[in-house]
């Protein structure tokens, strides 16, 4: 019996079909690991983003929101004693209004921050920052129109930075407490920007080179005379207190 001649192309065909698989394998096994990458970092922002945002009864709670609450707080355990320091220190009526309306404003709002953070579970502070404790006591070494000028500069640039913070927090929050907050923080900030001004003492060229400057509100000191220097030496009488964080009265039903 005569051999049957080979087919022709099967040998061709046939290798030309591992090739093609070949190049498939080779393919899938370069995209796998970047599908693979890409799906585990997709899952590990998604963690992170679930780790900074607190469920609540009364929406999601962003670490923003967080840092909100606790610099309302530190605000009051400053200012209201500035408040406080320019009632009795202050040589302008306009500058003892000023106190008053400090000494008011963070009193209320105070209680407000305080019934939010417990609601919300947020630990606050009972002290202020090492730096809202050297602006008191540069206030508290100044005297006369030194006085004045100083307390003017420092409260007003302060309010000028923790303004822009209302207005973020207040655009962006999902939480209804700390909307209502912001509302209230809003008012007040607003209310001290305004009374400050009519002070007379505030130096707008100076305020706005410090806001540009850095975002911590570190006003120039204005040029007084050597003589004005007194060593910082806090009054008993010039002492404050606040309720402390743990304790949570109910928000002041009306703005200062």
């Amino acid at each position: 019996m005569r051999p049957r001649p080979p087919v022709k192309g099967r040998g061709i065909f046939s290798g030309t079909g591992l090739v093609i698989a070949a190049l498939a394998a080779t393919a899938a096994a370069l995209l796998y690991p970047l599908w693979s990458y890409a799906d585990r970092q997709g899952a590990a922002g998604a963690n992170v983003l679930s780790a900074q945002t607190v469920t609540t009864p009364y929406g999601p709670l962003a670490t923003q929101d967080r840092d909100f609450i606790t610099k309302v707080r530190l605000a009051g355990l400053w200012e209201l004693p500035a408040g406080e320091l320019a009632e009795q220190k202050g040589t302008t009526a306009a500058v003892r209004t000023a106190g008053q309306h400090l000494v008011d404003g963070h009193t209320s709002l105070d209680a407000h921050v305080r019934t939010v953070a417990t609601q919300l579970g947020v630990p606050l502070p009972d002290e202020p920052n090492e730096q809202q404790k050297q602006w008191l006591a540069t206030l508290r070494a100044a005297k006369g129109e030194d006085f004045d000028r100083r307390f003017a500069d420092i409260l007003r640039l302060a309010h000028g930075r923790v303004f822009a913070l209302v207005a973020q927090v207040r655009a962006g929050t999902q939480n209804s407490l700390v909307r209502d907050l912001a509302d209230d923080a809003n008012a007040t900030v607003l209310d001290h920007i305004k009374i400050l001004e009519a002070t007379g003492y505030v130096d707008f060229a100076a305020l706005a080179r410090d806001l540009a400057a850095s975002p911590t509100p570190v006003p120039s000191p204005p040029v007084v005379a050597p003589s004005a220097a007194v060593p910082v030496v806090p009054s008993p009488a010039e002492s404050y207190s606040l309720p402390p964080a743990a304790a949570s009265p109910p928000p002041a039903t009306s703005s200062p």
